[in-house]
């Protein structure tokens, strides 16, 4: 509850022309941004830009924020529309969807999969985190963001419903679609 008030207190004084008070908001909430920005845009120097122009987008639109929902939950629509619009101008690009070694280690839990080092192990691992990140970038766009937003960011269905502007239910019909889809993956690596 503290938070809330806080970011609304920050919020009133950068509307009143306190510039530095958003400095604070970027700071308590940029991290947060940055991981949920590269869950959709791959490459880390464009996931940093992207989130930067979210910030930007962010401050630029604070004026109209009404406070109908928490400012974190305002933030994270903009950084997801902002990373989905990268992605869209990236689409029309010719590029490769190609993973780079470096930012597969970057996946949370990296070293958890280093420590069981036998071969066996290793390739099983190896092999389940490429078929779930495939399974993820294959996921129809509503999908993909519902389930990151879900197990990646931890929201709650309702923060996630104001995040994609949707009902609950969908929310949960799309998370619902993206597990099954991804177990549908997962199934034959499981079962060898």
């Amino acid at each position: 509850m503290a938070d809330k008030v806080t970011d609304k207190e920050l919020i009133e004084r950068v509307k009143n022309g306190e510039k530095a008070a958003y400095d604070l908001l970027v700071l308590k909430y940029q991290q947060r941004i940055i991981i949920l920005v590269s869950r959709f845009v791959r490459n880390q120097s464009d996931a940093l830009d992207v989130t930067q122009e979210a910030f930007i987008k962010a401050y630029r639109a604070l004026p109209n924020f009404r406070g109908d929902s928490a400012f974190y939950t305002w933030l994270y629509r903009i950084a997801v529309n902002t990373a989905k619009n990268h992605l869209a101008v990236q689409a029309r690009r010719p590029s490769g969807n190609n993973y780079d070694v470096s930012e597969i280690e970057q996946i949370e839990g990296a070293d958890a999969l280093k420590e069981q080092a036998t071969p066996e192990s290793l390739l099983l691992k190896d092999e389940l985190q490429a078929t779930v990140l495939k399974a993820i970038e294959d996921l129809p766009e509503d999908l993909k963001t519902a389930i990151m937003l879900r197990e990646i960011e931890g929201l709650s269905y309702e923060e996630i419903a104001s995040v994609m502007e949707c009902p609950i239910g969908t929310v949960r019909s799309r998370i619902f679609r993206a597990r099954e889809a991804i177990d549908h993956e997962m199934k034959p690596l499981l079962e060898n």
